[in-house]
């Protein structure tokens, strides 16, 4: 081992954080994770406790300094990925008042339609880059003062994961451009707070957090901290910025035209810019990674999350089979869909079980299957669900290409790598070629390529790339493709022909309950 400095990537996602420290060469050197629980009181309700998170991301960075066995001397800094879209309201000791909504809450979604009913939504989105969606802090915020009012009032600041987490480090609420870029409060051009959206809320700039440069370096942890983590209170802490932008970085996809496609519980693409974009269709979102970096994509709500309700609701006998062979209940699902033609015969899943974001942006939406005969049987439900997954990443991909430009590579990441079938299927879609990276860690290298950066232990964002190898290329087959764009153009003919089925559909969910 050489004596170069180590820096630790901390990634704090939706159930669990992990915590990786790498050399500069990126080796990895110690790897830790732990997982915390998700609540979900009620439909479209999404909350967690941000002191559990608080406590699992310590336990994961003391974990990782033991396991690499180096003095902390040698630990030249920490940097952190965090989740978009987290709120957390708290009172002037930093206590939070209500439990963390986080992105995938959308109980606020009346209230987004109330805005887009009476106010200029367009220019709104003009302002923030931030779709009209439930997912937005400025919606939750506003919840909060319609429907828990006395939270509000209490309320000192309205905060997210982040802040909560260096307020706990250093006593201070910041936040990074990359995290307040995500809230909907944030103005991209201005790169400030916005004035007449905080007017529309109540609030003002002390309710908010200082924000700071994704690069920005704190070096006064706690003593009481830093001895819990075992790190010198001196130690470089980089703020970091949020998952989704450093997930591009981590997977090598640093130059303007490398797109990546991730699939995890969700799924995402996404692409670097060197400034904020806008789409007029309003079908994507721009969000801040350095101030000479922005990253334009859009994310779907449905991933691997599809694929494990239909393995939960219809998978039995398969995770019983699997659980006696010692097999994953995943990989015999796929053996079915293998034994099934592109195409599914016809079959086409509309995956959208839990409403969706980009690029419809539609809490209402509701999961379709279209086309099903008796002639379908289980393989063709497996194999149409791992494609109605790649054709909503497709409908994000054709809108990203049509205002960004074409792309020149795709990288993907996420579980669904792990599937040859599944990263095939998005080959013959997408009709292009599909690069998969050797890093597997995404955020968290993500995190820790950004605090080399901001160290200077790397000159640039690009010079990154190198660390990255490409691992293994799928080419896309001719005759699926030509298959797929004519389901794929039924695909979003359906889409659009439910518009008011989907609101009618959601309305009486709701009453139901």
């Amino acid at each position: 081992m050489t004596n170069q400095p180590a820096i630790m990537g901390v990634d704090i996602g939706t159930t669990g954080v992990r915590a990786v420290l790498y050399r500069p060469d990126g080796i990895a050197l110690a790897n830790q994770s732990v997982e915390y629980p998700l609540h979900t009181p009620e439909a479209a309700w999404a909350e967690q406790d941000p002191e559990e998170i608080y406590q699992a991301t310590l336990k994961v960075i003391r974990q990782a300094v033991k396991e690499s066995g180096l003095p902390p001397r040698d630990i030249a800094g920490l940097c952190f990925s965090t989740v978009f879209h987290s709120l957390i309201p708290v009172d002037e000791t930093g206590q939070a008042l209500y439990p963390m909504l986080i992105w995938a809450d959308t109980r606020s979604q009346p209230y987004v339609e109330k805005i887009q009913a009476e106010r200029d939504g367009q220019a709104i989105y003009a302002k923030t880059a931030c779709p009209p969606h439930p997912m937005y802090p400025f919606y939750k915020i506003l919840w909060l003062k319609h429907e828990q009012p006395a939270v509000f009032q209490r309320a000192a600041k309205f905060i997210s994961i982040k802040e909560y987490l260096f307020y706990r480090l250093f006593g201070r609420y910041l936040v990074d451009k990359s995290i307040a870029s995500g809230t909907g409060l944030y103005n991209v051009h201005t790169r400030q707070w916005d004035d007449d959206l905080l007017d529309l809320l109540g609030i003002n700039e002390s309710n908010l957090s200082e924000v700071k440069a994704t690069t920005h370096i704190e070096r006064t942890l706690k003593p009481e901290v830093a001895a819990a983590l075992g790190l010198e209170p001196q130690t470089a802490i980089v703020l970091g910025a949020g998952d989704g932008v450093l997930s591009n970085i981590g997977a090598g996809a640093v130059s303007p035209g490398q797109v990546t496609a991730m699939i995890g519980t969700s799924g995402a693409v996404r692409v670097i810019t060197d400034k904020p974009q806008i789409d007029e269709k309003r079908r994507t979102w721009c969000y801040n990674l350095t101030d000479e970096h922005w990253v334009l994509g859009g994310a779907i709500n449905n991933g691997g999350i599809a694929f494990r309700w239909l393995r939960d609701k219809f998978g039995d006998s398969e995770q019983q089979a699997a659980r006696d062979l010692g097999l994953d209940a995943y990989d015999l699902l796929i053996n079915y869909a293998e034994q099934v033609p592109a195409g599914s015969d016809g079959l086409i899943l509309l995956p959208f079980f839990s409403g969706e974001r980009a690029p419809y942006w539609n809490a209402n939406a509701r999961a379709v299957f279209f086309g099903l005969n008796l002639n379908h049987g289980k393989p063709h439900l497996v194999r149409a669900t791992l494609e109605g997954v790649i054709y909503s990443m497709f409908s994000v991909f054709t809108a990203l290409e049509g205002f960004a430009g074409a792309a020149s590579e795709v990288r993907v990441s996420g579980s669904f790598t792990r599937s040859s079938l599944w990263v095939q299927m998005m080959a013959d879609v997408f009709g292009r070629v599909i690069s998969v990276p050797g890093e597997p860690q995404g955020s968290a290298f993500g995190a820790a390529a950004l605090g080399m950066y901001a160290l200077k232990l790397v000159d640039d964002i690009q010079s990154i790339g190198q660390l990255v190898p490409i691992t293994k290329r799928y080419y896309p087959n001719a005759a699926n493709h030509q298959r797929y764009q004519r389901l794929f153009a039924l695909y979003e003919r359906i889409y659009w022909n439910l518009q008011q089925e989907f609101a009618e559909i959601a309305e009486i969910q709701r009453t139901l309950r």
